[in-house]
């Protein structure tokens, strides 16, 4: 496998996966806050905010990912024919 290639995918995998990360972080972060100042220990509470931000997360940034994504499997698709 090209080092070149693998270097390529794991920038491309921080880049795409990056944002959702981050966003899922300080959702998740201000849910325990907010836990642990209420004292609220119910699960619904804190997956509620983070699947919404997952969702808010892939409806605003999906199509820049795919786009991304697309753009790196053309790219090694053409890579192997040029082989």
């Amino acid at each position: 496998m090209n080092a070149g290639l693998l270097h390529e995918a794991l920038r491309l995998a921080a880049m795409v996966g990056g944002p959702v990360l981050g966003v899922l972080l300080l959702v998740g972060l201000l849910v325990g806050v907010m836990q642990a100042a209420t004292q609220i220990n119910d699960p619904a509470v804190g997956f509620i905010p983070r699947a919404l931000a997952l969702a808010a997360v892939c409806w605003l940034l999906g199509g820049w990912m795919v786009e991304r994504l697309a753009a790196f499997f053309a790219a090694c698709v053409g890579g192997m024919a040029a082989r």
